[in-house]
């Protein structure tokens, strides 16, 4: 396993500085020198906006005490860096406040599970139970390892270190926040739609489509339901294509000027039936999407995205938020409609 052992070294040392520092000393017991899995986050500068998130998000007593839940009373935290938190525009504590709170301590919850477990463990697990549970039966929605030329990755963000030791329980670092609704696709759309995620409403359009061309229940969790990727266009870029159709698409409302069996079509064009895909899973190359008369492209995986494109596209998508974990599949926010 590739593990960026000078990331490592760096955290051992900031964990050595905050013991000195908050007057641990050799006499002692040896778990009494160790900082909380909270005060890891607080010793490091790297990971200041995990720490601001914590606060805001209410988890952060909680992390700096035995968890109640576990005979261990251990936790084991996957923590996001700075940069990954700067990946979806949060680079300062206030780009926090873009968030709403029960939103962001859902999203810290998922990074979060009960016990300890090491990098071996990890690496053997396949999936990870984490604390955030679906709101209908309570299931801990889980986190997937995966292995992409030999470096590990729970969903789509790589493991940068491992095995960093707190007084309850272990630390892991990422190199992306890790996005989990405990909804499924339907209700995950909805949830930035109602401006339950972000405090500025997102994926109306797509909402707006999805409803009008009757594929709701397509993408609505149930019992022996297939799980999908999905590719979800931006409400900008809905309105992008009404400048290329000719039809003004200002308003959410404004997809139905469209003919149904076209709009159909098109987010039929954006769900692959896969079972969720990770961008750590997926690889340059071909897609077939329901829509069967077509067919999507992935570019080359950079940097933990990959640039996908219909065939009517004369330019590719971005990932702009991807690795959405939904209880029915991966969504994968993109800043362009994919055309057939």
């Amino acid at each position: 396993m590739k593990i960026n052992r000078f990331i490592n070294s760096k955290l051992a040392f900031g964990l050595i500085a905050l013991a000195a520092a908050t007057g641990f000393s050799s006499c002692n017991k040896e778990n009494d020198a160790k900082p909380t899995v909270a005060q890891v986050a607080v010793s490091m500068p790297g990971f200041t906006q995990l720490e601001a998130a914590a606060i805001r998000g209410g988890v952060a007593i909680a992390l700096s005490n035995k968890n109640p839940n576990d005979p261990s009373g251990n936790y084991t935290v996957f923590a996001p860096t700075n940069d990954a938190f700067a990946r979806l525009g949060l680079v300062n504590p206030q780009d926090l406040n873009v968030l709403q709170k029960p939103f962001l301590t859902n999203v810290l919850l998922y990074h979060v599970s009960s016990g300890s477990l090491n990098q071996t463990q990890v690496m053997s697990a396949g999936n990870i139970p984490s604390l955030l549970t679906e709101p209908v039966n309570r299931a801990a929605v889980p986190k997937k390892v995966i292995v992409r030329n030999n470096e590990y990755y729970i969903n789509g963000s790589k493991i940068l270190a491992t095995d960093v030791q707190a007084d309850n329980g272990i630390v892991h670092v990422i190199d992306k926040v890790l996005l989990a609704t405990g909804a499924d696709i339907v209700g995950s759309a909805v949830t930035l739609k109602n401006a339950q995620g972000f405090i500025t409403p997102e994926l109306s359009f797509l909402v707006e489509a999805v409803l009008y061309a009757d594929l709701a229940g397509a993408l609505t969790k149930g019992p022996g339901t297939p799980s999908f990727t999905v590719f979800a266009p931006t409400d900008q870029a809905f309105k992008d294509l009404g400048v290329i159709l000719g039809v003004p698409l200002n308003v959410p409302a404004d997809i139905r000027k469209l003919p149904k069996d076209v709009v159909a079509n098109v987010l039929l064009n954006h769900v692959i039936a896969d079972g969720g895909k990770f961008t750590s899973e997926l690889f340059q190359g071909t897609l077939n999407p329901l829509l069967t008369t077509s067919s999507l492209t992935l570019g080359a995986y950079n940097n933990g995205v990959l640039p996908v494109s219909g065939r009517g596209n004369a330019q590719p998508a971005n990932m702009v938020i991807p690795d959405i974990q939904t209880t029915n599949g991966v969504v994968h926010i993109i800043d362009r409609v994919l055309l057939p």
